[in-house]
């Protein structure tokens, strides 16, 4: 029940929260037929941001802005902890705290871009927009926080206000003494500053002097991409923003948003189009070499639908994976898109919800791959390297799990990954998606940008809606 709540709260629509209950309250299956005495909650400044529920105790975490709050399942409230006001200023590098800084300071908000819970160190990561980007280690029981790193360069992750534009993906460790910590951040033109990717180490002992460093780096490769300066000065509004990540089988994704550099015009001045992007890398590739990104949409009786809203990692039931011919253990993506590419910040309300299965996006990513590796076309990633490079003739074997060698890599995709349709919105502009499996059907949620929330049903390949 708990990741349907968690995926309805948008960092757009913060009363996206109450809808979530009231998902679950007309979900009887949900809670054995007895509605749980559900609560109201709201924070004492306005601005939910990111929601984190406990797989086991069904405990909800919120972070807002300057506070983080734990709730119990009924989402009564049972802690808190201030993250801010800060004192503070965005030009200051290092943080004012560590060193001194020639620019005013003033008390500043502290916006919550990441809440992560790290079960295996039974601890919440709360990371806010002040200090660079800092992070806070919460204890889950009670919010004690048990370290706050910020000595160093890797502890400071991205400055940028903005919610629901950074997300983090944490793959536990099943060998070595550390966990990793998948980061993808805008970077706000600080390329000398911040990676827009990275894989960071997740340390037990939140003092370490290892906490988020890099997994890997020597003197020529680490296990971060930097947006090039050659790409700011010619696109100095170039960013990629990360609207969400999962783990699936061996590898990592995230989907993106990134200025559409073949159709804007260098200086930014005029109109600006964006583009949508899946991104995939192997978890155990340190040195990024396995980083491959696609255009990914959807199109609807000729209308394209481009700008990636949210999206949502689910199983499908059996009528929908008859229907896909794929098995209801294989991973299936809802994803919500507004229509065309203009507009990042404030997309058109025309939208569509689309599904994908994790078995095509791996099947093109594969083609892709095996082409580029018989010396076909070029590697197709301009934004990072800021060149057309040929692809290169090589005789490996190419299958579902190869991860990257040290030529041909990274990649771009040249053909967008299309999902299939399921519903299409005109007039209230859909925000948000979760999923659920209900006695064999699958059932997907949408919250909208005016509070309302959309039910979808699929039952033997017919989409049935509710609103």
């Amino acid at each position: 029940m708990w990741p349907l709540l968690r995926s309805l709260v948008a960092p757009h629509l913060g009363n996206m929260l109450l809808l979530g209950v009231l998902v679950l309250l007309t979900v009887p299956s949900l809670t054995r037929g007895h509605p749980l005495p559900f609560k109201s909650f709201s924070p004492p400044d306005w601005g939910l941001t990111h929601l984190a529920i406990h797989n086991k105790t069904g405990e909800v975490y919120v972070g807002t802005v300057n506070w983080i709050f734990k709730l119990s399942s009924n989402l009564t409230k049972l802690r808190s902890h201030m993250t801010g006001p800060v004192v503070d200023n965005e030009k200051c590098y290092p943080p004012p705290s560590v060193q001194s800084c020639p620019h005013d300071l003033a008390q500043t908000t502290n916006v919550n871009k990441l809440l992560l819970i790290d079960y295996a160190q039974n601890r919440l990561i709360a990371c806010g927009s002040t200090s660079q980007g800092i992070c806070q280690f919460l204890r889950l029981d009670d919010l004690f926080k048990l370290g706050e790193p910020h000595h160093r360069k890797e502890h400071y992750l991205s400055s940028v206000t903005e919610s629901g534009t950074m997300s983090g993906v944490i793959i536990t460790s099943q060998h070595g003494p550390a966990s990793k910590l998948f980061i993808g951040t805008p970077i706000d033109g600080k390329s000398e500053y911040f990676p827009t990717l990275s894989s960071r180490k997740l340390m037990s002992n939140e003092e370490d002097a290892d906490m988020f460093s890099f997994v890997y780096q020597d003197e020529f490769v680490s296990s971060q991409l930097k947006i090039p300066s050659d790409t700011l000065s010619k696109f100095p509004a170039f960013d990629i923003y990360y609207i969400y990540g999962f783990s699936s089988e061996q590898f990592v994704y995230y989907l993106t948003m990134q200025l559409d550099t073949q159709l804007t015009s260098p200086d930014a001045s005029g109109e600006q189009f964006f583009t949508s992007k899946i991104v995939r890398l192997c978890v155990d590739d340190s040195k990024f070499y396995s980083y491959v990104e696609f255009p990914i949409g959807c199109t609807k009786d000729g209308v394209e639908y481009r700008l990636v809203q949210d999206a949502y990692l689910s199983r499908p039931g059996k009528q929908l994976a008859d229907s896909l011919g794929i098995s209801e253990d294989e991973d299936i993506l809802f994803t919500v898109f507004s229509q065309g590419q203009k507009n990042r910040a404030k997309p058109p309300k025309e939208s569509a919800l689309c599904l994908f299965t994790l078995r095509r996006i791996k099947e093109k990513i594969k083609e892709r791959i095996q082409s580029c590796y018989r010396g076909e076309g070029k590697l197709s990633l301009p934004w990072l390297l800021n060149k057309e490079l040929a692809c290169i003739n090589s005789p490996l074997q190419i299958d579902d799990n190869f991860c990257g060698q040290d030529f041909n890599q990274p990649l771009g995709g040249t053909s967008t990954i299309e999902g299939i349709p399921l519903f299409i919105d005109k007039e209230d502009g859909m925000t948000s998606v979760a999923a659920y499996n209900y006695r064999g059907n699958t059932v997907a949620f949408t919250g909208t940008r005016n509070g309302r929330m959309k039910k979808v049903r699929n039952k033997r390949s017919i989409v049935f809606f509710w609103q």
